[in-house]
């Protein structure tokens, strides 16, 4: 019997890729040939103006129930669609993967066994060979360096669709926005850094269709780097986040105030029409806007938490030998 413990969801978003679908089923139907535990594939089809819905669902006809089809509305985005699919998902163990054809199925089974025998949560895919524009792959590793240093998690490739994740984790993580480009910062929320791991994966050039990434996603990188960094460090703090600025620049504010009293008081000088006076007024005017921020800010954390019914904490295991008891005290105790 298979081990229920590896049954694997494959989650594909596709937008556009008519011409991709049946290799690219072919190619997964290939590469999980051998694999050792039951399997899904959830192509999910995010509003495709083309025949891409019409024939995946044509090769779902082909090769049976074990593949299922999710179109949107509309198009949303690939991270609107990847949490579509891991919604759907029903395996222990989550893959994602592009519909481009550029990642190669047949690396999946090995990253589960990986995945395993480092006894990991993520499993991120490293294309150190990457078959694309030398411009691309120049601003994708700047960035990539960038993000390692601004969140802690070290990997040297974000970009990579393909990765392999524990359904329990990955579906602790709500995905809006962009955020796909940095999923294993918003894992790193819910686990350990230490339990997320990089292997190296094949990378091919694509054959059919056309790239839907430009040049102009650098600049939304680094915006979307910003907000990874401020609510891995402090959504459940914001309060620290904004009070930080705030006593620094109340600070200074302050110390002016006091050396432009000294001068008036001590020194008889007029500071009315003093530049410094308006700057160390700014300064404290700044450092009360970012304090009662940090105030509010902490208020609709607090409700957020309390609201969804959610922790600031997850648990990985609990050791619980048969619903253990309380220990009672010896008779006599406290006589």
């Amino acid at each position: 019997m298979p081990d229920p413990a590896k049954s694997l969801s494959v989650v594909i978003p596709l937008y556009e890729e008519e011409d991709n679908v049946a290799p690219l089923l072919a190619a997964v139907h290939a590469g999980l040939a051998d694999y050792p535990g039951p399997w899904e594939l959830i192509c999910v089809d995010d509003g495709s103006r083309d025949a891409t819905g019409r024939r995946l669902i044509e090769e779902a006809g082909r090769y049976g129930r074990h593949v299922r089809v999710v179109r949107l509305r509309r198009n949303f985005g690939q991270t609107a669609a990847m949490q579509a699919g891991i919604d759907a998902a029903r395996g222990a163990l989550i893959a994602t993967l592009d519909g481009d054809l550029q990642n190669d199925p047949a690396d999946i089974p090995r990253m589960v066994r990986e995945l395993e025998a480092r006894d990991l949560d993520l499993l991120q895919g490293w294309r150190r060979q990457r078959q694309d524009e030398s411009t691309r792959k120049f601003f994708s590793r700047s960035a990539n360096r960038l993000i390692g240093r601004v969140t802690g998690v070290k990997l040297h490739d974000y970009g990579c669709s393909l990765k392999i994740y524990r359904a329990e984790v990955i579906k602790q993580v709500r995905l809006f926005g962009e955020m796909h480009r940095f999923i294993p910062v918003w894992v790193a929320g819910v686990t350990s850094p230490q339990r997320i791991g990089e292997t190296e994966v094949h990378h091919r050039a694509r054959e059919r269709g056309t790239s839907k990434y430009g040049l102009s996603r650098t600049f939304r990188v680094i915006l979307d780097l910003l907000a990874a960094f401020f609510f891995l460090r402090f959504r459940a703090r914001p309060g620290h986040f904004f009070g930080s600025f705030g006593l620094v620049l109340g600070g200074l504010g302050g110390l002016l105030l006091v050396y432009l009293a000294g001068v008036k008081f001590i020194g008889g000088e007029h500071i009315g029409q003093r530049p410094l006076l308006f700057v160390a007024i700014l300064l404290c005017v700044a450092s009360l806007q970012f304090l009662t921020t940090g105030v509010l800010a902490e208020l609709l954390s607090r409700t957020f938490f309390e609201s969804a019914g959610r922790g600031v904490h997850t648990v990985c295991w609990e050791h619980d030998p048969e619903h253990a008891q309380w220990k009672e005290p010896p008779a006599g105790a406290g006589a």
